[in-house]
């Protein structure tokens, strides 16, 4: 019996989200009485994944087949399924991220195995039987479920669980080949549409989102400002996307992008309940509006009365006055 973490990269480093997931996948491990394993696959050098020994992670399997560089979910599926074979893993942890929901209902019927998504607290151990609790109803509850099965799978919640760090440790890349055929890539991405900006939205820290009180795409750059005052990614509503002021893959909420930022700024949002959908994972969330019964404020842990064209361009001098 052993742990595994899925371990995902972008830009070759790994994601802020499996580094949670690692951190989590190593404290099962050590109330079991076992190792943590980890299985990175695609566009990564050896290099970054050495440091997930920080994580408790004591062995990384990297299968970096140039065809795994773009998403297909059989052919992850395929190699994950391959490593839990391999190290006898009756448990294996995911990040709740896209890819997370895209192979953990595949894995979990490949494997015969339990799944449990959006998990924010380790598991109460009993025997072979794990109880997990997740958050559901777009966080606006926690129910607690059982997992029976011999292969137990777990998508953990992003920025659920604190990265805990042990300096100096150093985990052992072992090239790993899961022999995938052409058939594995039968389905496969068409187009691949990346985000911009440096930050990855998903991963980001901070987020600075702007709605329709921003008048117009002209002001975006408000939004552009701040964000690059505060290290954060930029985010929209949905009908700032559906008018074609920000690109869809921008836009926050129930049927969009789901964050769970530090920090999560709404400026101009009225905060619609699809919206809070998205952004209700949020630790602290900050809320700009000329509107004082804007919903959004009902959510928000601080509020700002006011124009968005007036009080962001002064949080802006106020966050470059900070870093000075």
């Amino acid at each position: 019996m052993s742990v595994l973490v899925v371990i995902e990269c972008a830009n070759g480093e790994v994601k802020k989200s499996s580094l949670e997931a690692a951190s989590y996948g190593s404290k099962v491990a050590a109330a079991t009485g076992t190792s943590a394993t980890a299985v990175a696959i695609g566009d990564v050098q050896a290099d970054a994944l050495t440091s997930l020994g920080e994580q408790g992670i004591s062995r990384v399997l990297l299968d970096n087949d140039s065809r795994l560089h773009n998403f297909v979910p059989s052919a992850y599926v395929k190699v994950i399924a391959k490593a839990a074979e391999q190290e006898n893993s009756s448990v294996i942890i995911l990040s709740n991220s896209n890819i997370g929901a895209a192979i953990g209902s595949r894995l979990a019927v490949k494997l015969g195995g339990s799944l449990a998504t959006n998990v924010v607290s380790l598991p109460q151990i009993n025997g072979s039987s794990f109880t997990v609790r997740r958050g559901v109803f777009s966080g606006k509850a926690f129910s607690d479920v059982e997992l029976t099965s011999d292969k137990k799978i777990i998508a953990v919640k992003k920025n659920a669980v604190e990265i805990e760090t042990t300096a100096g440790g150093t985990a052992t890349v072992e090239n790993f080949s899961a022999d995938l055929s052409d058939a594995d890539f039968a389905t496969a991405p068409k187009e691949t549409i990346k985000q911009s900006g440096d930050i990855l939205l998903t991963e980001a820290e901070v987020v600075v989102s702007g709605g329709r009180g921003l008048k117009g795409p002209e002001n975006w750059h408000l939004i552009e400002n701040l964000a690059k005052a505060l290290g954060a990614a930029t985010a929209c509503s949905k009908p700032v996307a559906d008018v074609g002021w920000r690109p869809h893959h921008e836009h926050v909420g129930q049927t969009g992008i789901t964050v769970s930022p530090n920090l999560y700024i709404g400026v101009g949002i009225s905060g619609a309940i699809q919206h809070l959908a998205g952004v209700n994972s949020s630790k602290v969330i900050v809320v700009i509006n000329k509107d004082p019964e804007a919903p959004f404020f009902k959510a928000a842990d601080y509020g700002i009365v006011g124009d968005a064209t007036e009080v962001v361009p002064k949080l802006i001098e106020a966050a470059k006055a900070l870093d000075k």
